[in-house]
């Protein structure tokens, strides 16, 4: 998208690829000074990280080292090179405390860029939080306009802590509420890297714009497949034709509203657009591959 868009694009990543221009980790300053200065670098959008499922393979201090200290390279660096803006993809995970995972409340819990105060359950969403605030820290300190892009799920591969439902059922329901596509991810960074200087600084919540409203909070964790039938009443009957099953109940809905209102950016695919597809027999709007494994992972098992 950014190549479409008439960008020059120069890769960084720590696995080898068909994008990645030089081979380096964020965590590695000389690596990115390097870059810098060879590629006359002229604004970051900033998505290296150790995720989630990470966290079974590295130790606490490689998620400080490429999340928290990765992201300061890159921000030092922008700073030296008088870079006007700067783009960093952070997660909707941070959000999520233990009490929000276990969906204790007797109501889903609605989620937008004023929640909190936030408690991140794990070493990912701790220094996800933490970089955040040294962008912040940048735009004060430097002027640096930063938009910090808090991406719900969009990762192909089967989700390793749900095995009930099948990879594509369990995508289309997320999308109802935690989910978006990639391209809508990629399209949201370039709006992003345009509009950070009438932002500033801000963070913004990037998910598909859910059909529910705040006051469907109580029902949705009560009997959700009767608040999803009030806005989709045919889904039931598409769904079982598919064989597929609705969530009985929702305990957190993304409310990406403000992206919208600031940014001008809504994603493109919802849940209405599984069940067009479904209705006309068509490809689902989302990536799913079951056998999906990162370039990172199979760099390191080669």
């Amino acid at each position: 998208m950014l190549r479409a868009n008439a960008h020059e694009v120069i890769g960084l990543d720590v696995a080898p690829g068909k994008d990645t221009d030089v081979v380096g980790s964020v965590a590695d300053r000389a690596v990115v000074d390097r870059v810098f200065a060879e590629r006359r670098i002229e604004a970051v959008i900033h998505g290296g990280a150790l995720h989630k499922p990470d966290i079974l393979r590295y130790p606490a201090r490689a998620f400080v080292d490429t999340n928290v200290g990765g992201t300061l390279n890159l921000l030092e660096a922008a700073v030296r090179a008088k870079h006007d803006r700067f783009v960093f993809t952070s997660t909707t995970s941070l959000m999520i405390s233990q009490a929000i995972r276990d969906e204790a409340s007797d109501a889903a819990v609605w989620l937008d860029e004023r929640s909190g105060p936030l408690a991140p359950r794990n070493i990912y969403g701790v220094t996800k939080l933490a970089a955040e605030g040294l962008c912040h820290l940048h735009h004060l300190e430097h002027g640096l306009a930063c938009v910090v892009l808090r991406t719900s799920r969009f990762f192909p591969e089967e989700d390793d802590t749900h095995t009930a439902l099948s990879g594509p059922n369990m995508k289309a329901n997320e999308l109802l509420h935690r989910r978006l596509t990639v391209e809508d991810v990629a399209a949201a960074h370039l709006v992003a890297l345009e509009r950070a200087l009438d932002v500033g600084f801000g963070v913004f919540l990037v998910s598909a714009p859910t059909p529910f409203a705040r006051t469907d909070a109580f029902e949705l964790k009560r009997d959700a497949p009767a608040v999803i039938a009030k806005y989709f009443p045919d889904v039931a009957a598409l769904y079982a034709t598919n064989g597929w099953t609705l969530p009985a109940s929702i305990g957190r809905v993304y409310d990406a509203s403000h992206a919208e209102r600031t940014l001008g950016f809504r994603c493109r695919t919802d849940f209405r657009a599984v069940l067009d597809a479904l209705r006309a027999g068509a490809p689902l709007p989302f990536a799913h591959d079951a056998s999906y494994v990162s370039p990172q992972a199979a760099s390191n098992s080669t």
